[in-house]
């Protein structure tokens, strides 16, 4: 996979395989250019980075990367869980693309909690998905 989104021979309509899901060329051509802790860190309002250590698809010097790039704003948080995946989901070991599959992995309680106290705190309600 890695040889393919990295070929400077990669065009829009190229098809790539991604832990066995066909991609399109353009998807990979676009987050060549695509920045999210320079956007992140150009935002003017609260910011909550999540991060599980257990996450193979984005790695633990990804994260510092995040906590530096946003070093010194009071308005960030970052939080940094053990034992979850990339899906929030907790686990033992070294988390593999399997482990998606499991339907009783679910996003671990603590993530929960942690996203609604950041919105609690911003003082605005969640949105209401009543009709």
């Amino acid at each position: 996979m890695i040889p393919a989104v990295h070929d400077p021979k990669l065009g829009p309509s190229t098809k790539v395989d991604l832990l066995g899901v066909t991609l399109p060329g353009s998807y990979f051509l676009d987050l060549r250019h695509y920045d999210p802790v320079a956007v992140a860190a150009a935002l003017r309002r609260p910011v909550l980075v999540l991060q599980g250590e257990r996450d193979f698809q984005v790695r633990r010097a990804d994260c510092d990367g995040w906590a530096r790039a946003l070093a010194g704003r009071r308005d960030v948080e970052l939080v940094l869980y053990p034992a979850l995946n990339h899906l929030c989901e907790a686990g033992q070991g070294v988390s593999r693309p399997a482990e998606y599959d499991r339907p009783d992995l679910h996003v671990a309680p603590e993530v929960v909690t942690d996203v609604a106290v950041f919105i609690e705190a911003l003082g605005q309600p969640a949105a209401s998905t009543s009709h």
